[in-house]
């Protein structure tokens, strides 16, 4: 790992260059790695500081920071969600982050995370199923064809063995698109024109939808026994995409129970209604799935221990990668109580 003190730059991984370390690495297995990273860090969970995101809503969408210590590197994450700005040819969602050392304070790396949050949302999701789905589950509907969608029905083939996935979305030319890009990656993709269609046959069921509204996607009657629901797209106050009736029925599953009554499937329940910490499921402390009948759900928000994983894991690749630029960040005087002469020796400089 990279100290601060080996040197005075912090590397910065762009866009363009986590693309790079995504094919350097392989789609399948990046996701495979990360969902172990994350993994790790939850069955580690009660290390971790903890606190809901820092969110600033708007009518159209919502700026938030997601920061996590374990005690020796800090982190953090910037994330928008703006469901409108796809009008304006925008993505959705962007985010950044951080990875710092403790000891000193010093940043270890800046990075992009608008596709590493992508991976690590579907690294997460595909984890739980591991955890919660029925087993020798086969078929997965994938209900909203946005942005996440490949990502998702990668991440459920490479970690849980995902042979076939059934698309639907209301704008077909999003279903169309994730077809296309499915294609000859090894997964039987079939585009249905309902969602009732889609979860047909189906033992997993992933609702990925982007408008901030609460809405239902699977009413109470489409949902039948022995199924989960992976459910990612409500991630804010306000936002939902299942029926409450589907919530009363379910074996409840969540990341931070403090983040998810405010953001997730369950602020449409009573603030003491029991849910499940899935690090407790990780870690030995509670019991997943009960019984092949049981309705599991997932109501994933995303938490920051899942984005200080990918962080971390994307630094561990930067040594062997070489896939990052030098940012000059740091203010590095010879003597650190004279942060002014370096602007005397800039000057100086200057004049000569």
């Amino acid at each position: 790992m990279l100290k601060p003190s080996e040197t005075a730059y912090v590397p910065f991984v762009s866009v363009e260059n986590m693309m790079r370390l995504v094919l350097y690495v392989g789609v399948e297995k990046m996701l495979a790695e990360l969902a172990a990273e994350i993994e790790r860090d939850f069955a580690r969970w009660p290390l971790f500081d903890k606190t809901p995101r820092v969110a600033s809503h708007s009518d159209i969408g919502v700026i938030e920071l997601m920061p996590t210590s374990d005690g020796e590197t800090y982190g953090f994450k910037y994330v928008n969600g703006h469901p409108s700005n796809t009008r304006q040819g925008l993505q959705t969602v962007t985010a950044f982050g951080l990875l710092a050392d403790v000891a000193t304070g010093y940043p270890l790396m800046l990075s992009e995370m608008t596709i590493l949050t992508a991976l690590r949302t579907a690294a997460t999701s595909a984890m739980a199923a591991k955890w919660l789905a029925p087993q020798g589950a086969t078929t997965m509907a994938m209900i909203g064809n946005g942005a996440q969608a490949e990502f998702q029905a990668l991440g459920f083939k490479a970690i849980c063995g995902i042979a076939e996935v059934r698309l639907y979305d209301i704008d077909p030319a999003a279903t169309a698109k994730c077809a296309r890009n499915l294609a000859g990656r090894g997964l039987k993709v079939v585009a249905c024109r309902s969602a009732e269609e889609a979860i047909m046959g189906a033992q997993i069921v992933t609702t990925c939808t982007a408008d901030k509204q609460y809405a239902t996607i699977l009413t109470d009657n489409m949902v039948g026994s022995g199924i989960h629901i992976n459910a990612v797209g409500g991630d804010c106050p306000g936002k939902t995409e299942l029926h409450r009736d589907i919530l009363l029925r379910a074996g409840i599953f969540v990341e931070y129970p403090p983040q998810t009554r405010i953001e997730g499937e369950i602020q449409q329940l009573s603030p003491d209604h029991p849910v499940t910490e899935l690090w407790q499921v990780i870690a030995g402390q509670a019991q997943g799935r009960t019984d092949a009948r049981q309705i599991t759900l997932f109501d994933s928000v995303g938490f920051a221990i899942e984005d200080f994983s990918a962080l971390r894991y994307v630094h561990s690749r930067l040594k062997e990668s070489g896939l990052f630029q030098r940012l000059d960040m740091i203010a590095d005087p010879d003597d650190p109580r004279d942060l002014f002469g370096m602007i005397l020796r800039a000057e100086a400089a200057k004049a000569a």
